[in-house]
């Protein structure tokens, strides 16, 4: 039983070179700006120059394809490899705050500037650490949005929100204050007399206090006429 092949892409023997084909009818400069401003193309480049003392290096024309699979694959909802690719960065990010933070350790005791350097670098990783955590956990549950009210108009618009206001015709007239009595909505008879209340008409009576007789009275009485004295022969310089 035949099977048929997929065809194989090409690739080149220079990793750092691009072959470009010009379809019939393209402009060869139109074509050279949008290759050296494809996002794709420009960040293949910086990959390449990165990555090369970790793996090496790569073709470049391959690094492309891949990268281009990649996009195709977010602008088609696929989110799989960026939660992957921040995954991996968090534990990398941890690894080199636990790394930073043991030789700051180390230096703690004899060179306290190296340990401070050291120390700082830890907590850069850390935060940055816990912020792709938060990025993250947004991609995985995306915070919900509640909104209450969106007046979209393509002209001229006007809302009232609140209480219900309603429209009059004509003009405006103004109701004059009046006096109201107990009665809801009714005026006040201001030539009536008013009728006395029947409330705490008895009272008891209240007791006489001889404050002559009273010994706390008279020592206080007494000892703030001495502070009289006292203080105006203070100011008596004769």
């Amino acid at each position: 039983m035949a099977t048929s092949k997929k065809p194989k892409t090409p690739t080149n023997k220079d990793t750092k070179t691009l072959n470009v084909k010009l379809k019939e009818g393209e402009n060869q400069e139109r074509k050279f700006a949008e290759i050296k401003l494809s996002p794709t193309i420009l960040n293949t480049v910086t990959t390449q120059a990165f990555i090369k003392p970790i793996a090496g290096d790569i073709n470049l024309e391959e690094a492309i394809y891949v990268m281009n699979e990649k996009a195709k694959k977010v602008n088609d909802g696929d989110l799989s490899d960026l939660e992957a690719t921040l995954t991996a960065q968090a534990v990398s990010l941890n690894s080199i705050f636990n790394a930073m933070a043991k030789r700051s350790a180390d230096n703690m005791g004899q060179y306290l500037n190296a340990a401070e350097s050291y120390m700082r670098l830890a907590l850069k990783a850390q935060a940055q650490c816990a912020r792709t955590i938060e990025v993250l956990a947004a991609i995985k549950n995306p915070p919900v949005v509640f909104v209450k009210q969106a007046n979209i108009a393509h002209g001229h618009q006007q809302v009232n929100n609140g209480n219900d206001q309603y429209a009059h015709a004509g003009k405006n007239i103004n109701s004059q204050n009046e006096l109201l009595s107990e009665g809801n909505h009714a005026t006040l008879d201001t030539r009536g007399t008013i009728e006395t209340s029947g409330i705490n008409q008895e009272m008891a009576a209240v007791e006489t206090v001889n404050g002559s007789k009273d010994e706390s009275a008279r020592f206080f009485r007494r000892l703030f006429s001495l502070s009289q004295a006292a203080s105006a022969d203070s100011f008596n310089w004769r």
